[in-house]
């Protein structure tokens, strides 16, 4: 009864699942996965074709040998990612910051334009425009109430808080 258990396989599939089983796993899984091996796996003559032979450090039946290592390989790579993510989410809080800054900008200067032209506007001065022709024509009371009321909706978006 004992020879069967010491022949059995164990690992961590892609499901992130253990399995138990007396064959070997499948060619896919990485070597990081497997937990542990049948002593007689460790052999050369016996090994899985899909899996290399193991070092002998490796090839403990004990599942915190076999586990072990991997251990140091896996913080290296995780630092290197960790740091790549970071520097891409960086990156990413820099670009929306600029584009935030871009978009404030333009808005308080269309503020800005807005409010001059109002002021202009309220002033009961004559206004010309030029039409598509190229000739000027005088604002009449119609247009420059028009004219004003567009003014007062981009002194409204732009020169309040920005929408959430």
């Amino acid at each position: 009864m004992a020879a069967p258990a010491l022949a059995q396989w164990q690992w961590i599939d892609n499901a992130g699942r253990k399995v138990y089983s007396d064959t070997a796993p499948p060619a896919g899984t990485p070597d990081k996965n497997i937990l542990k091996r049948p002593a007689a796996a460790a052999g050369p003559m016996s090994a899985s074709p899909a899996h290399p032979p193991v070092p002998a450090a490796a090839s403990s039946s004990s599942p915190g040998d076999a586990a072990a290592p991997p251990a140091p390989q896996a913080p290296g790579v995780d630092k290197e990612l960790e740091a790549r993510k970071k520097e891409a989410e960086a990156a990413e809080a820099a670009k929306k910051k600029q584009e935030a800054e871009k978009l404030a900008r333009a808005r308080a200067e269309n503020c800005q334009r807005a409010k001059t032209a109002k002021t202009t506007l309220d002033s009961g001065q004559r206004l010309a425009t030029t039409n598509a022709k190229g000739e000027r024509e005088i604002m009449d009371d119609a247009r420059r109430a028009s004219e004003a009321q567009r003014l007062q909706q981009i002194i409204a978006s732009d020169c309040g808080p920005l929408p959430q």
